[in-house]
């Protein structure tokens, strides 16, 4: 006949067996206690792929937007064929973004502002639900000599 202890305390197994036993009520708390930390382990995971994919769409935003206004630029300046925001949608496009403004500015319009949007999903598998804005803005150098 084995005979058992009080609840919330331990007895010793037999004799070189090296197995302690307990019959208290903590009994699987382990178990809990992991599942908690794998669930915080994965949110933190989350988190980080949130803040990757953010700062990766806000360079991808950065780029896109310098590229587009530097060749409507250059089309202002009739370096190259077309309208000036024509070319920098194009050329948005070509770096995964959307202009969602092209203003021309200064003197004969040879000044362009492009205003890109690149949106944001967190990982690859999710909806985009975000979105990362840059603005750039591309021509001549300011001469104050003419009055600019």
């Amino acid at each position: 006949m084995i005979r058992t202890a009080a609840p919330g305390t331990f007895r010793r197994a037999a004799p070189g067996s090296g197995l302690a036993q307990s019959a208290g009520p903590e009994r699987g708390s382990g178990t809990v206690l992991m599942l908690a930390v794998v669930c915080m382990a994965v949110l933190g995971l989350v988190a980080v792929l949130m803040f990757t994919a953010a700062s990766q769409a806000g360079a991808k935003a950065a780029t896109a937007a310098d590229l587009a206004a530097l060749a409507a630029a250059d089309a202002a300046r009739l370096l190259l064929p077309g309208d000036p925001c024509a070319v920098a949608a194009t050329t948005a496009a070509a770096n995964q973004a959307t202009v969602q403004g092209c203003r021309r500015e200064g003197r004969g319009g040879e000044i362009v502002r492009v205003h890109v949007v690149v949106h944001v999903s967190p990982v690859g598998w999710m909806p985009e639900f975000l979105q990362a804005h840059a603005v750039a803005r591309a021509g001549p150098p300011p001469q104050p000599w003419r009055g600019e």
